[in-house]
């Protein structure tokens, strides 16, 4: 797949480079490279950080400052009872294919996510929706089967963008949508290309085009920076040293929150972390502090349950799982195992796995448990630990906003099968008044911390270093995406 050859690699940059800003373009770099271009059917973040806003469009979208807001839906209204929203679409509203979105449109890509064959990542945000009924050619009807407070929130996922029946067949490699830019080109294993699409609904895009260019390697990512071949890399990976761009005039760095839940995931059926004595010595075994100084050059908040610090109904729960390698081997000793025992740790690509694992590792290896590290690439680690299960250990960033929710599905990966937290989770989903909400929220993050689903390690910050010519750009991440159409040259 990857047909570059390292003599090759800055010269191919540097026309890259030059054409796309020579012609008021972008070139974009990008550490992870999509499995494929639908975003309603993958659980990868590296697809929506190329697709989400720039190519496909939901109701509802994320602002930068997390807030939701119209999207392709102009104007909602919600009925008494709370189950039902009546959106009225935005006029004049194409698929870059230059067919019409309607409401039939929206009918069809929420049955088609909802329908139990689908292979939506984040199928349960559309469980709740009773019938989708077209009641015009730019109103539709949704129902629920009970109120959501959440609902508008769910719509401005990536899983839920609008697409078209007549362009499905080809949407993972040729991927259709209503966004200001449509997609041009794929040479897998190097870039992608999206151009302005003309005829763009609302306001248009600043830029004609927009590389995003596959550097895998953090030290390439630093280089093709310096030489100017990128022009712009969020979620920048070699975050250990940034003084030679801060040092720089011609660079900006830009350190923002996401939403970015870092976790140890544990397999939670898998023998002996079926017992909540071995969970909590994991737990405890991990010094938070040495993880974020060692791997993310600082950067990051320790967290003590699966929820972001910035949301006002965050709890700080850490003390639940202090830094105490004695406890950890007490109550490894209490399970039965005095001696420790042997256990894998899958890891994906990404510098905060990679690093983060080895400095885990060593830690849970010093109080008993021995660890093999397997290295896997995305494509694996979705097969073999998200879709396959077959895991002990991984670690992984959940960059999705608010999705806390995920552990009331017995079926997830790290299949938690918590009757209490479920029932918590019922209760909010039906709440609307915001107090009772953060209320029900706080009771979520507890249970979770309490048993010890997974060990917390921190909420990722995201570091972007850029051209500082460039205005527009995103510091903070509500979701995992690259909004460019907001972002233009000024020189």
């Amino acid at each position: 797949m990857k047909l570059l050859c390292a003599c090759a690699f800055t010269g191919i940059f540097g026309l890259n480079a030059a054409f796309a800003q020579a012609n008021e373009g972008i070139v974009v770099g990008m550490q992870v490279e999509p499995p494929h271009l639908d975003p309603t059917s993958a659980a990868s973040g590296a697809i929506d950080q190329v697709l989400y806003a720039n190519v496909f469009e939901g109701l509802t979208r994320f602002a930068q400052d997390g807030s939701v807001v119209p999207g392709l839906a102009e104007t909602w209204t919600i009925s008494a009872s709370g189950t039902q929203y009546i959106f009225k679409l935005q006029e004049g509203v194409t698929f870059h294919d230059g067919t019409e979105m309607d409401a039939k449109d929206v009918k069809f890509s929420l049955d088609r996510a909802r329908d139990e064959t689908s292979q939506n990542a984040n199928k349960d945000i559309f469980e709740g929706i009773e019938a989708v009924d077209v009641i015009g050619p730019s109103l539709v009807k949704v129902t629920l089967k009970e109120a959501d407070g959440s609902f508008l929130f769910k719509m401005a996922w990536g899983d839920a963008v609008i697409v078209a029946p007549e362009s499905i067949g080809e949407i993972k490699q040729k991927p259709v949508g209503t966004g200001a830019f449509k997609f041009s080109d794929w040479m897998q294993g190097e870039q992608i290309l999206l151009e302005r699409y003309s005829d763009y609904w609302g306001v248009p895009a600043n830029l004609d085009q927009a590389v995003f260019k596959f550097v895998r390697d953090p030290f390439a990512a630093q280089t093709a920076l310096m030489a100017q071949d990128v022009d712009v890399f969020p979620a920048y990976p070699e975050q250990n040293d940034l003084s030679p761009f801060e040092a720089d005039q011609r660079f900006q760095v830009l350190v923002g929150s996401t939403e970015g839940e870092t976790i140890l995931s544990i397999n939670n059926k898998a023998e002996p972390f079926d017992d909540i004595r071995v969970r909590r010595a994991v737990a405890h075994a991990i010094d938070r502090q040495a993880l974020i100084d060692g791997a993310m050059a600082g950067l990051g908040i320790p967290i003590g349950s699966h929820f972001a610090p910035h949301h006002p109904a965050y709890v700080d729960l850490t003390g639940n799982s202090t830094y105490d390698p004695a406890l950890a081997i007490q109550l490894l000793t209490e399970a039965g195992f005095e001696e420790g025992f042997s256990t894998t740790l899958k890891l994906p690509p990404p510098v905060y796995a990679r690093q983060g694992g080895e400095i885990i590792a060593d830690q849970l290896r010093a109080v008993g448990i021995e660890v093999e590290i397997i290295p896997l690439d995305w494509a694996e680690w979705l097969e073999e630990v998200f879709n396959g299960k077959v895991f002990d250990l991984t670690i992984v960033n959940h960059p999705e906003p608010f999705d806390i929710g995920i552990y009331a599905r017995a079926d997830y990966y790290f299949q938690y099968d918590g009757v209490a937290f479920r029932a918590v989770m019922a209760e909010l989903n039906t709440e609307t008044n915001p107090a009772r909400r953060i209320e029900w929220l706080r009771a979520a993050q507890q249970l979770l911390s309490e048993d010890y689903v997974n060990a917390y390690l921190f909420q990722l910050a995201t570091v972007t270093v850029a051209d500082a010519r460039l205005k527009g750009l995103w510091t903070n991440a509500p979701t995992q995406a690259t909004d460019l159409t907001g972002v233009y040259w000024k020189e």
